[in-house]
């Protein structure tokens, strides 16, 4: 029974919790030494960085020319999937593109453990692996020759949640200075609510219990309860039709910001769901990038 469970439960989020920009490219766990940088002159790609001993605890890091640890800023990527699936290859095809746009970033595209109910890396699990993640990123800013005060982080639907959360409850420091958010869960009692039948179910699972039994739990995976004064300024993107993560997660998240005098900038797309067309996809990046530039300077 446990293990028609895990099955039904891979196939549900492979069916209902679409990350954003899914990739058929291969995955690559092979752990790189990182090289050296003293020659900041030149872009430098590092693929498999560890941030830590789990063999998901990976990023690639995307060094641009002419880097200095004073003007060189950071643009953190953290890949969707229902915190069950997904890698940060879904990703790739999207770096040249904010290459291209922001091109005195070092980008860095992160992994995280992967959730597998009904025992294995349930939250938080993912949340601490993107702090460790962000850890590495600060404490290695010398090396790589960045200036970690000048980040931004993006993420798409589960990786826009822990963006989200890293930003608004982790940020003791004010390091991340824009908030880049595609679709992503605000209110997790809310989304939990949203499922019906064995979904639900699954989803009790991996939150180690219902927002009635574990509600504490349930509010502090939440980023909408910690927007605040000193959140960041955050991009919203979301499609009016979207039935994985509802509207909602994404119009409360605005109102809490305005309410909290936080800059805020968002965009619904009429009539598409999780992940957008390309015409919408082509918008939603140049706002973006001009929000980051002017939030960002």
């Amino acid at each position: 029974m446990k293990k028609n469970k895990i099955a039904l439960f891979k196939q549900l989020v492979a069916i209902s919790f679409v990350a954003f920009f899914i990739s058929s490219c291969s995955k690559s766990t092979d752990t790189v030494t990182p090289p050296n940088t003293t020659n900041t002159a030149s872009k430098l790609d590092t693929m498999n960085v560890a941030y830590g001993i789990e063999a998901a605890q990976k990023m690639d890091i995307y060094l641009p020319p002419n880097r200095s640890d004073v003007n060189t800023k950071v643009f953190v990527m953290i890949h969707g999937g229902a915190w069950t699936a997904g890698d940060k290859s879904d990703f790739n095809s999207t770096i040249p593109s904010i290459q291209s746009g922001l091109s005195n970033y070092a980008i860095i595209n992160i992994n995280y453990r992967l959730a597998v109910p009904p025992s294995t890396n349930l939250w938080p699990t993912q949340i601490n692996d993107v702090n460790a993640a962000f850890d590495y990123i600060i404490a290695n800013a010398n090396y790589y020759h960045y200036n970690p005060n000048k980040i931004v982080v993006m993420g798409a639907s589960a990786g826009a949640h822990l963006g989200m959360l890293k930003a608004y409850k982790y940020n003791s420091n004010n390091r991340i200075k824009t908030v880049v958010d595609y679709f992503g869960p605000t209110d997790m009692a809310d989304l939990y609510n949203f499922q019906v039948g064995l979904q639900k179910q699954l989803f009790e699972l991996f939150m180690g219990g219902t927002p009635t039994s574990v509600p504490t739990v349930y509010t502090n995976a939440s980023p909408l309860f910690s927007v605040n004064a000193s959140s960041p300024p955050t991009i919203i993107f979301h499609g009016t039709a979207d039935n994985v993560v509802p509207l909602s997660q994404s119009t409360r998240l605005k109102t809490a910001l305005q309410t909290a005098s936080v800059t805020q900038q968002y965009t619904e797309y009429v009539g598409d769901g999780h992940g957008f067309n390309s015409t919408n996809s082509s918008d939603a990046y140049t706002k973006f990038i001009a929000f980051c530039l002017a939030n960002n300077p």
